[in-house]
């Protein structure tokens, strides 16, 4: 696929939001609304960060801001799979490309954690925040595939270098334990290259 002017588009659109200062409650409603026209199309995203792993989830690095105040990754779901309980420590939005997951939030209940509502089904176009900051927003969930027979692909935006960050997965008593996640890729999807927009405009 070569509509990078697409995610071009959405990278420096959010990098202008940002600019602007709005506060975290801004960013999400502001920035789900880029993120939505992102996601409402799908012709865009690489198809070397568009591909399952037969045993876990892959987490794709597609841009990271240069001061690292943001960061855009595709999670591209195989059969089945779901993260462990975990959390982000820093405000971020989920866009559902392809496929559905489900998110179940977690919160504190008299020292253990435990679901706080239904899960939530995210189809495509649909866009899902989490914050540690900001009232009516969970930090801690559980995310999975929707489908046990193919594959699913969410675009995530995170207020940091998300692969960098220093986070925590969680066992059914609260139980924390740290990680820092990575990404699954060493290379970016080259979408500054105009020149071959030039020639064909």
């Amino acid at each position: 696929m070569s509509n990078h002017h697409r995610l071009r588009h959405f990278i420096t659109s959010f990098a202008a939001l940002l600019e602007c200062e709005p506060g975290e409650a801004g960013i999400i409603r502001d920035g789900s609304s880029l993120l939505g026209e992102l996601v409402a199309v799908d012709d865009w995203l690489p198809e070397a960060y568009a591909q399952p792993d037969p045993e876990r989830y892959r987490q794709y690095l597609l841009h990271v801001d240069s001061a690292q105040r943001f960061s855009v990754v595709s999670f591209v779901w195989g059969p089945g799979q779901q993260t462990p309980v975990h959390d982000h420590t820093v405000w971020g939005l989920i866009g559902m490309l392809r496929g559905a997951e489900y998110t179940q939030p977690y919160r504190r209940q008299e020292g253990s954690l435990a679901p706080h509502g239904e899960p939530i089904q995210l189809l495509p176009g649909m866009v899902e925040a989490v914050s540690p900051n900001l009232d009516g927003y969970d930090d801690i969930h559980r995310v999975r595939n929707a489908y046990d027979d193919k594959v699913s692909i969410s675009v995530h935006v995170y207020g940091a270098n998300i692969g960098a960050v220093h986070r925590s997965v969680y066992q059914p008593d609260g139980t924390r334990k740290a990680f820092i996640s990575g990404y699954s890729n060493t290379t970016l999807p080259n979408i500054w290259d105009l020149s071959l927009e030039t020639k064909t405009a």
